[in-house]
């Protein structure tokens, strides 16, 4: 429990953190920075979906949670995910631009462009996964995706108990007696819809950014151009290597726990390992941090300075003792 609950308060101080400097700092104001600002908003709110309810049910000890409370986790759930994959696709594309085409990525990659493929990632994400139906229950109505509107017209006359710590739909499908395969079906061709083009563009990007990075002749350009992505790299490798082993291998006896770790993994340890991976790897992040550091230390030492000798003997002694 304090394990969990000090890993969220990290994940949210961690990404508030790149986004803030990313904002107030101007060696920052480049593309880049401003990807990475909406990808480390992004992971705050795909942590918000997950992890407080969780910690809900681990502090008052209520495992129970409504059916229109499920849907929506999964909506939520689904729609900032997959968002995730067209964010690494369009953070992928900024570096390929930066690194094979150098003479060309301001012109390329202005301020409007970059501020379309967000939006546009965004935009997309919501409307593959927004059906035409809307689900009304007896409070209000749920917007659903459309795994979440099937889940809510199947029959469930077998246990209650969902095999996992969020609203995933494949615990879900295993609680129905309803004929699922067609289901099935269908969300495998809407995964694949949402995963395969970005990870195609992340693929295609950084196989000609590493054939560009070859041709290099000096070895410190080498390694200079290759420290401008290999953050993003080492990201991108997290995410689709625990997608690919809980979406696509079978889920039997033997590999349930295995993709309950790995699902654990890549909904919290991965947001919690990004701000850390991009900060650590990052000289210009490196760099701003140490600056924002020094200025609030100086502003505080200034302040002291100027109470200490501005100030009412009281005033002096109670900031004294704060």
């Amino acid at each position: 429990m304090s394990f969990l609950l000090a890993t969220f308060l990290l994940i949210l101080m961690g990404n508030i953190i790149i986004v803030t400097i990313t904002l107030v700092d101007h060696r920052l104001q480049t593309p880049m920075y401003f990807f990475l600002r909406n990808f480390s908003f992004l992971e705050t709110c795909f942590t918000l979906v997950i992890i407080p309810r969780f910690l809900y049910r681990l502090l008052t000890g209520r495992k129970a949670i409504s059916r229109p409370t499920c849907l929506l986790q999964s909506f939520f759930f689904f729609f900032l995910g997959s968002s995730v994959f067209f964010h690494l696709a369009v953070m992928s594309f900024d570096r390929y631009v930066a690194i094979c085409n150098r003479l060309h990525y301001i012109t390329v990659m202005r301020n409007r462009v970059c501020l379309y493929l967000v939006l546009g990632c965004w935009l997309v994400s919501f409307l593959l996964l927004l059906p035409t139906t809307v689900l009304f229950v007896h409070f209000g109505f749920v917007a659903c995706t459309v795994t979440a509107c099937w889940i809510s017209q199947m029959t469930f006359c077998g246990p209650d108990e969902i095999d996992h710590f969020f609203c995933d739909y494949a615990p879900l499908v295993k609680l129905s007696c309803s004929d699922t395969h067609p289901m099935v079906l269908v969300t495998f061709l809407f995964s694949s819809i949402l995963t395969l083009p970005p990870f195609l563009l992340t693929l295609t990007s950084y196989v000609c950014i590493i054939a560009t990075i070859h041709r290099i002749s000096s070895t410190a350009g080498r390694q200079k151009a290759f420290s401008t992505c290999s953050s993003h790299l080492i990201v991108v490798t997290l995410y689709y290597g625990t997608l690919i082993f809980v979406y696509l291998l079978p889920d039997t006896g033997t590999l349930r726990d295995l993709h309950k770790a790995l699902s654990l993994f890549y909904t919290i340890l991965t947001p919690l390992a990004n701000p850390l991976i991009y900060s650590l790897r990052n000289r210009e992040v490196k760099e701003a941090l140490r600056k924002a550091a020094s200025e609030a230390v100086n502003f505080r030492t200034n302040k002291l300075f100027f109470l200490l000798n501005t100030g009412t003997p009281a005033v002096r002694k109670s900031y004294l003792y704060e």
